[in-house]
């Protein structure tokens, strides 16, 4: 059987390219599709969002639920996450967390309600990108203390949250393999007359202009040579594929926090 599939912050970027392919895959039931109250196409077809068939599948509010859902994928709000997290709770509905931005409160929440059902929480759920976070650690880790590093990002003008997910997952993961302060060692821009730079720092610069999709780049530098290594987002496609193919891996596993590594099956 398809697994039944519920996205919240359907009329959002991410959630309308959710749900066209999770359409166009035929590979997953489409039952429900949430959006904030005030959405101006709250109760039409969810197909209005994506210029596809009828979905025979209502715009709503978070309330109420379908209660037969299988998984649900989030990319909304923190604060709309939080009720997500509530549902898939009270419904034991797995999830797949893309939201970025949330409080060392919502992450904790997050954590205890993966004791009860499977989630999967990414920053990040394009397959290039993950594959990126797997080696950033080990190439900092070979090439010492003597390469400096620095992270920039780039995002559309519409992108709340500075910096992304995505480049603190990157700082995070550098930071595991090669033991540097956190989150001491991150310094985030540079501005006046005395900002040199120190050892063992993680710069990250965020860029937010036009229509952006995502790019990411991270800079090893040190006298006399620098590598660079960028991962370029064409379209939002990548994610929400990345995200479909989390949601069909998560359902019906153990409740446990996973990520896409463990999709992937890389380190």
């Amino acid at each position: 059987m398809k697994p039944k599939l519920v996205v919240i912050g359907a009329a959002g970027r991410m959630g309308k390219r959710i749900l066209s392919l999770a359409a166009e895959s035929g590979q997953f039931d489409i039952i429900g599709a949430v959006e904030r109250q005030d959405h101006p196409d709250i109760g039409k077809d969810a197909s209005v969002l994506t210029g596809i068939e009828p979905l025979n599948v209502e715009l709503a509010h978070f309330y109420p639920y379908p209660a037969d859902a299988d998984v649900a994928i989030d990319f909304s709000m923190p604060v709309a996450a939080v009720k997500t997290i509530d549902y898939c709770l009270e419904s034991n509905v797995a999830l797949v967390l893309g939201t970025t931005g949330l409080s060392d409160e919502q992450h904790e929440k997050v954590k205890a309600a993966s004791k009860k059902i499977p989630i999967l929480y990414a920053t990040n759920m394009s397959i290039g990108m993950n594959v990126l976070f797997s080696l950033v650690g080990r190439v900092a880790s070979m090439l010492g203390d003597e390469y400096d590093i620095e992270i920039v990002e780039q995002h559309h003008r519409f992108k709340k949250d500075a910096p992304s997910g995505t480049a603190l997952t990157l700082a995070e993961k550098i930071h595991s393999a090669t033991g540097r302060d956190w989150p001491g060692a991150l310094t985030y821009g540079r501005s006046g007359r005395d900002t040199l730079r120190q050892k063992g720092t993680i710069g990250i610069h965020a860029v937010r202009a036009g229509d952006i999709t995502g790019i990411h780049s991270v800079l090893f530098s040190t006298l006399g040579e620098t590598i660079t290594i960028t991962h370029t987002a064409h379209s939002r496609d990548t994610f929400a594929r990345g995200a479909l193919q989390a949601a069909q891996w998560l359902v019906g596993k153990k409740p446990a926090l996973y990520s896409m590594a463990d999709v992937l099956g890389i380190d």
